[in-house]
C-alpha cells in the first residue's frame, strides 16, 4: 500500500513562510491529482492546492491564491507547498492527498474523492 509521507509543518509568526513536502512511498506511484487539503477542528477539509499531474496544471483555493505555490518533483514523486505571507487563519492540519483514478477536465474539490492521504502536518501561525 502506497503511503504519502508529509513533512514541514511548524509554528511561525504571521507574515512568515513554510514549505511542506509530501513524498509518495513508491516513486512509481501514479496519480492523476496530488496536492493539499487543510482542516481545522469542527470544519470540513478544505482544498488548498491541487495539481493535475499529467498537465502540471495547478488549482488554488481562493484564500491562498497569490500566497501559496504548489510544485512537483516528478523524479521523486514529491509535491511541495510553498506557503508565504502566512496568516493566523492559515492555522490548520495540512493533509497531502492523491487521487489514483483518471479524471476528466480537472481535479475534484471534495476530499471524499481522494483515495490516498498522508497523516497530516500541523501548521500554526501566530499573530
Amino acid at each position: 500500500q502506497v503511503r504519502l509521507v508529509e513533512s514541514g509543518g511548524n509554528s511561525v509568526q504571521a507574515g512568515g513562510s513554510l514549505r511542506l513536502s509530501c513524498a509518495a512511498s513508491e516513486v512509481t506511484f501514479s496519480s492523476s491529482c496530488m496536492g493539499w487539503f487543510r482542516q481545522v477542528p469542527g470544519q470540513e477539509r478544505e482544498r488548498v492546492a491541487m495539481m493535475l499531474v499529467l498537465l502540471g496544471r495547478t488549482y488554488y483555493g481562493d484564500l491562498v491564491k497569490g500566497r501559496f505555490i504548489l510544485s512537483r518533483d516528478n523524479a521523486n514523486n514529491t509535491v511541495y507547498l510553498q506557503m508565504n505571507s502566512l496568516k493566523p487563519e492559515d492555522t490548520a492540519m495540512y493533509y497531502c492527498a492523491a487521487l489514483s483514478r483518471p479524471v476528466g477536465a480537472g481535479c475534484p474539490g471534495s476530499a471524499t474523492s481522494y483515495d490516498y492521504w498522508g497523516q497530516g502536518t500541523q501548521v500554526t501561525v501566530s499573530s
